[in-house]
């Protein structure tokens, strides 16, 4: 988690997070983490205290992923949104332009002329009772799960095993559709679909795209990750809805955006 947004988070999870290292005096211990000396000279050239560009902060992330594997690039957001109330939560899907650099495993759950749709559509893996067993055998070998309405009842049987790892399918992110929807459901995952929820620090967490991405790439994901996101504001939010924004990669140090610039961008 960047270092700027821990500082940002409520009392109450800083006790959290913080409460293992409690003394016997009762004050916390704060354990810095050492970082090596190659994420200290990109740390030289974020400056904490200041809040950059959507333009110049993709610039930096980029040249900071200098790890031997291509780094995937993530925006953190802090909110003003409670996720203690069910009218403030935030959820949603985005499908980016560009994808998201992987290749994305699918599994459909659906029977009769669906299995044949989705087979079309380039799903990695599709059934029905027989995915269902694999599954409980330990099988989980993929990305993201779509299914039918009317299978829902079987996969429900696997909520302990996938809603932990984020692959039950849910209405809300497009991935339980009817069989005439199957193959726009496929389609949408191969290009690049995410998923984004609020957690229960108020923060949203999204990956926009990997280091390997042409700087113009990732600030279009970026801005359609952002249109989608603004656009899911919930109505119970008063005030400023975001308050803060990071970027950051997988080994680098995270950049401070300004929110109105987040705002303001757009794909030409």
């Amino acid at each position: 988690m960047p270092s700027r947004l821990l500082k940002e988070l409520p009392e109450v999870w800083a006790y959290r997070l913080d409460r293992s290292n409690f003394g016997e005096t009762g004050v916390a211990r704060i354990n810095m983490v050492k970082h090596g000396k190659r994420y200290d000279d990109a740390s030289s050239s974020v400056d904490e205290d200041r809040n950059y560009s959507t333009e110049e902060a993709v610039s930096i992330v980029k040249k900071n992923a200098t790890a031997k594997f291509d780094e995937t690039v993530e925006i953190h957001l802090r909110t003003g949104a409670d996720p203690r109330h069910a009218d403030q939560m935030v959820r949603g899907v985005a499908l980016l332009p560009h994808g998201v650099g992987k290749t994305v495993r699918t599994l459909v759950f659906c029977q009769g002329d669906a299995m044949d749709v989705a087979r079309q559509a380039g799903a990695d893996h599709v059934g029905n009772d027989d995915l269902v067993k694999d599954i409980q055998d330990g099988w989980l070998d993929f990305d993201v799960t779509i299914a039918t309405p009317d299978m829902m009842g079987k996969v429900g049987r696997l909520g302990q095993i996938l809603g932990r790892r984020g692959l039950m399918p849910n209405p809300r992110t497009g991935t339980v559709v009817p069989p005439e929807d199957i193959g726009r459901a496929v389609e949408e995952a191969k290009r690049g679909r995410v998923e984004f929820r609020l957690d229960r620090s108020s923060i949203i967490h999204s990956l926009i795209g990997k280091a390997s991405f042409e700087e113009q790439q990732l600030v279009e994901n970026l801005s359609t990750l952002m249109d989608t996101i603004l656009r899911q504001r919930p109505s119970g939010v008063k005030g400023q809805f975001l308050k803060s924004a990071f970027l950051t990669s997988t080994m680098g140090p995270s950049v401070p955006i300004d929110i109105a610039s987040l705002g303001a961008i757009t794909v030409e």
